[in-house]
């Protein structure tokens, strides 16, 4: 596993979730690692309608204050795509 960290979100305060990652070393090509707060069970049913999780996803909450490091690890995990 190759994981590039990209960032936490600035209002932490401690440097934990959430947080963005790119690992360039999978067999599907490169895939974004997010970590964030496990969504609430009102917002889990309301996803589910469209896109039900299979058993081994969640979904989880990322603060909109965090696009910029998903933009950057979006933007990386693209360019090490190209040279697979």
């Amino acid at each position: 596993m190759a994981l590039l960290f990209f960032g936490t979100d600035p209002n932490s305060g401690g440097g934990n979730c959430p947080a963005v990652w790119v690992d360039t070393d999978t067999a599907q090509g490169p895939e974004l690692v997010l970590q964030g707060k496990f969504a609430d069970t009102d917002t889990r049913a309301a996803c589910k309608q469209d896109s039900p999780p299979a058993d081994d996803e969640g979904v989880i909450r990322i603060p909109v204050r965090m696009v910029e490091q998903i933009r950057k690890a979006c933007d990386a995990a693209e360019a090490a795509g190209t040279q697979l």
